[in-house]
Formats: structure tokens, sequence, C-alpha cells
């Protein structure tokens, strides 16, 4: 089988200064895409501002005989997000990849977290992704063509303590993704997610044992086929991380059914609403309407 190439492609990596998004960066432009390394160069919290990182990586990019541009726009407003799109397109005449990676963590139990801990990294993450993505829109239906590669997270999935700001936004990035990929579809353009497990600034206190098994050199591979014109994939998330991918998906079970149901009934049959033994997976709404039409007509 033949490599994987981007030759003539270009992509956009915001977060790239840095830990994932550095070694997306990389790799696609090693496979041959020109690429814009966007990162603001903040601390973990977005606080600051710093040129070197995003700089750091197209030097690394352009010795090894890849071609990149830095930039330092922040991600989280239509305006900056466009202005980051406009410079791809300037610098090399299209646009066919938009990997939306950055973040930032302020977390904070409920008991103590403020409205300015919320809103910006709403802003950050999910804003940054509905942001960057809008601005690549009309590129992509324009060339009938274009690639987005969202980020979300476990905690977005599955929640974790203190973090209900980051667990929003990366539950909200799960939707962005397959209501873009449906928006998408008759424009070529394949929206899919990744939910990365690898050590990064984010990370390295939560992991543990498991760090030292988890490079983000693990993750960037499933972008790049992502990334890729012949990867037909769209509107899936995808959990990836020390040498393993795999498809994430919702289930749900038969449930309870009844044309009269009280609460006393929903009480009596709750361990038959929660069985998991005969779940099935749903891959979008219509079946979970299905099903439900299929037992209203069976009464």
């Amino acid at each position: 089988m033949s490599d994987i190439r981007l030759d003539g492609r270009v992509a956009i990596v915001t977060g790239a200064g840095r830990g994932l998004g550095r070694e997306h960066a990389l790799l696609l432009a090693a496979r041959g895409a020109s690429v814009v390394v966007n990162d603001v160069g903040g601390a973990l919290d977005g606080d600051g501002r710093e040129s070197s990182p995003a700089e750091e990586v197209v030097a690394e990019i352009r010795k090894a005989g890849g071609t990149a541009v830095a930039n330092g726009t922040d991600v989280s407003t239509p305006e900056s997000a466009a202005e980051i799109v406009e410079q791809a397109v300037a610098e090399f005449g299209r646009l066919d990849v938009l990997v939306n990676n950055a973040g930032i963590l302020r977390d904070r139990s409920m008991a103590k977290i403020t409205p300015a801990e919320v809103d910006r990294v709403l802003q950050v993450h999910l804003g940054g992704t509905i942001w960057m993505s809008k601005a690549a829109w009309p590129v992509f239906t324009a060339q009938r063509h274009g690639r987005i590669i969202n980020t979300t997270s476990a905690a977005g999935l599955f929640g974790n303590f203190g973090q209900t700001n980051y667990a929003a936004a990366k539950a909200g990035i799960v939707g962005v993704t397959k209501s873009l990929a449906l928006e998408g579809a008759r424009y070529g353009v394949a929206v899919n997610a990744i939910e990365p497990g690898a050590r990064t600034r984010m990370t390295e206190d939560l992991l543990g044992d498991l760090a030292g098994s988890l490079s983000p050199a693990l993750v960037a591979p499933l972008v790049l086929w992502l990334a890729a014109d012949e990867c037909e994939a769209t509107g899936e998330v995808y959990n990836v991380g020390g040498g393993r991918v795999a498809r994430v998906l919702v289930a749900q079970t038969p449930g309870l059914f009844s044309r009269d149901i009280t609460p006393e009934e929903i009480r009596d049959n709750w361990d038959r609403v929660n069985d998991l033994d005969t779940a099935r997976v749903l891959l979008d709404f219509t079946q979970e309407l299905e099903l439900l039409k299929q037992q209203i007509a069976d009464v």
C-alpha cells in the first residue's frame, strides 16, 4: 500500500505550538501539506501570549523540508478566526484541512467556579471550534472539498470532577461535529472528532503510570488519516491514544414502553430501563424515532 500523502493540500492546526497540535502539524507537513501553525503561546489557563512556540514548530517543519507559517491569533471570536483562514488562503491559495485543537484549562469545582472561568473555557474550546469552522466553511463548500477534525475529550463524554466548564465545551464539540457532518455531506466536507489520550500540559498530572505510554505522537496518525482525501468517514468520534484507535458510539436500551406510563411503573421497571444486555447502537436521531414508532405501532 502507498503512503498517505497530502501534497498540494493546505492545513490549519490550532493550538499547534505544543503537545498534540505540534505533533499534528509536524506529521501533516511531513506528508506534504502546507501548514498554518496557530498558537497564541499562552499559559495553560489561556493567560499571556508568546510567539515562540508556533515559530519553533514552523522552524522545525522547514528544517525537515516542509512548508509552514506561524500564526498567533486567538481562535475564540468570529473576527479572529476569519483572520486565520484569510492568512492560509493568502499564503497558499486554498485551504483543505482544519484541525481544531486549541484549548485551555480553568478547572474548578462547582462550589467555587466563576462566570469568567466558564465563559473563557467555552469561548476557546467550543467557540473556537465553531468560529474556525464557520470561517473555513465558505472555502470548503465553494471548492466542494474539506476536512475538519475536532477535538473532544473523555471529560465531555463521561464527565470529570472539577471540569464542568471543560466537559460542557467538549460535549458541545461532539454535537457540533455531528451537525456539521450533516450540513457538509452535500459539499464533500467531512467532519469528525478525536477523543485523544496523550501526555500533554493538560493531562500530565492526571495520567499517573500511563503517562510514559501516551506520547502525543501516537495521536497524529489518526488526524492524518481523517485529513486524507480517501477517508470517507464523517460525523464520527474516535478514541485514540497509546497506539489504540476505536470508534465511539451512542447506545440505548430497549427500555420500558407503556401508553399509560406512570411514575410508579417507571420505578417498578427501573432495572429494565437500565438493562444493557440488549442495548442497541444508534447512529442518528431517526433511528431513535424509529424505535419509538415501532413500539407505538405494536400496541
